[in-house]
């Protein structure tokens, strides 16, 4: 069985949802150090001034080193009421967001205490509404060495290739503004294609 490591994502990068179809089952890492300017407490999305950062506040763990599952979100600010502002700006001309629109509002009305389980529940929601059904669990032991990590490929620092990914262009509101915006959250394609979306998914997975 073709097993992937893959982290934790908030509306994670059309990236990782290329591994859910390529790979027989997905390995979440929760045990590794928490790491700071990931896509594991953000998400970027396609906003009429270009590509916007959306990042969840964490609390601030007591040692230096804190294993991502045990990582709280923050109430600091209001986190919750912009980050659901930023996404109806950016696509409520989008040709889906009005059929999905009440799927992702309640998760910025609940509060989620920790990181994982809001990122879990949002890629739930994600698959569903994609139609995809992966197999997917947390690990539970820190493993540095596995075949098919992505562990740190998938980022938004983008320093090492990903290979097996090379992403289609599709329809975005602010194309014309912008050109394509590549490997942006996958709510930006989910809001632009719909049920068009598992085939951009499909197209975007680079095989040997």
């Amino acid at each position: 069985m073709n097993t992937a490591y893959v982290p934790t994502a908030y509306l994670g990068p059309v990236q990782l949802y290329t591994k859910f179809l390529a790979y027989d089952a997905i390995r979440v890492e929760a045990e590794e150090n928490y790491v700071k300017q990931t896509y594991r407490n953000r998400c970027v999305i396609a906003a009429a001034n270009g590509p916007q950062a959306l990042t969840v506040p964490i609390v601030k763990p007591d040692t230096l080193k804190c294993p991502t599952r045990d990582i709280r979100i923050s109430d600091h600010g209001n986190w919750r009421h912009l980050h659901w502002n930023a996404l109806v700006s950016a696509y409520h001309m989008s040709p889906f967001f009005e059929y999905y629109e009440e799927d992702f509002a309640p998760f910025y009305e609940k509060r989620y205490e920790f990181l994982m389980d809001f990122n879990e529940a949002l890629c739930e929601t994600v698959c569903r509404l994609i139609d995809i059904q992966p197999r997917i669990e947390r690990t539970s032991v820190y493993e540095p060495d596995v075949l098919h990590d992505f562990r740190e490929v998938i980022s938004p620092k983008n320093r090492t290739e990903d290979p097996e990914f090379r992403p289609v262009s599709y329809y975005q509101v602010f194309r014309d503004k912008w050109g394509f915006l590549p490997n942006l959250s996958i709510v930006d394609l989910l809001f632009n294609m719909g049920p068009e979306s598992v085939l951009m998914l499909k197209a975007s997975i680079q095989r040997e």
